[in-house]
């Protein structure tokens, strides 16, 4: 197979052992397709999804959980191939090979072969192409689980008639929220940055779309305010992280809930611990990489029953900013990076 493999050498910031900012680069790698072990399915990969946890890996700050492939790469659509063991017939009927899959991974996506574990994989439909399958996994397994939560267990909790905040509107994550939080039943306010991508967002389906380009962020926190009437935000889901913290709690109404999946602006921040207890609010912070395999099953089940549907009529839909082949896979972590990325970007094989 090949595999896109971080090189180990030290990079030169100068040379071409690095990307421009002198973090170490991916290289094409060949080595042996990988065995499915127990309940595993080797699936011979088509497209591969582009998340930022792969640009944060790459750069030394997200190891792989034990037991992981070295190479990143989180999700996957492509053709079955073959079997691993202790697979009942009923599991396998559908997984003959040739079969269009696409599925969640702990790492080792960024490959032209992959093993998944059966409970992470979801058939792709007619509907969609590969690439549009590849942005999926991730995206819909992240947004579920945080804005409604893991078996019995409540995140987001989020309810229909309750306002939902979409930190990020634009993103891949974000354009998947937006809409799951219309599926839902919320109304939506989401951000984003400047006129265009704006008009885009709300196109997805979102209420109310504030530009946080040009504004502070207490001018924002008033616009969301001024669209709520007041009372504030429900749910927010919120990509940001340390230095969005003090803000997002002010964002809240009584009884609201903010849930933290991302650092893009920093590990830490100042919480308001008075205003959270007056909002009677709280405070959820998650990762999917490294969770059981018990509560992936859990979450991938979820969206195979709850989100598919809307795949398959067109309600809900993959938004696709650009396809780059494997081995230009720089160019597109520059897009995620660099804040171009509309939606996802998606790697080919």
């Amino acid at each position: 197979m090949r595999f896109l493999m971080i090189d180990d050498a030290a990079p030169d910031p100068t040379g071409d052992d690095a990307d421009e900012t002198g973090a170490p680069v991916l290289r094409l790698t060949a080595g042996p397709a990988p065995v499915p072990g127990e309940r595993e399915v080797l699936v011979r990969v088509t497209a591969s999804g582009v998340n930022r946890a792969d640009l944060l890996q790459v750069a030394g700050h997200y190891p792989p959980p034990p037991g992981a492939p070295e190479h990143p790469g989180l999700e996957v659509a492509g053709l079955v191939e073959a079997l691993g063991p202790g697979l009942t017939d009923d599991e396998s009927a559908w997984l003959s090979p040739g079969t269009r899959v696409m599925g969640l991974l702990a790492g080792g996506g960024y490959a032209d072969a992959a093993v998944v574990p059966f409970e992470q994989l979801i058939p792709v439909p007619d509907s969609l192409t590969d690439v549009e399958a590849a942005a999926l996994p991730e995206a819909l397994a992240t947004v579920w689980s945080n804005l409604v939560g893991v078996g019995d267990v409540a995140v987001g909790g989020l309810r229909s008639g309750e306002t939902l905040l979409v930190v990020g509107g634009s993103g891949g994550i974000g354009t998947a929220a937006v809409q799951i939080g219309r599926l839902l039943g919320a109304r939506v306010i989401a951000t984003a940055g400047g006129p265009e991508r704006c008009e885009r967002v709300r196109a997805l389906g979102a209420d109310v779309v504030v530009d946080h380009r040009d504004q502070t962020p207490a001018e924002v926190r008033d616009a969301i305010r001024a669209a709520t009437d007041g009372r504030g935000v429900d749910v927010i889901l919120d990509v940001l992280g340390g230095a969005a913290l003090t803000e997002n709690v002010r964002r809240l109404a009584t009884g609201g809930r903010l849930v933290v999946i991302g650092t893009q602006r920093g590990r830490r921040g100042e919480l308001d611990v008075l205003t959270l207890m007056q909002r009677r609010a709280s405070v959820h912070g998650t990762t999917l990489r490294a969770r059981p395999a018990a509560e992936k099953a859990a979450i991938m089940a979820d969206v195979a029953a709850h989100l598919m549907p809307a795949v398959v009529d067109g309600r809900l839909r993959p938004v696709v900013h650009a396809t780059v082949p494997a081995e230009e896979v720089a160019r597109a972590h520059a897009m995620l990076r660099d804040g171009e990325a509309f939606g996802k970007v998606v790697l080919t094989w």
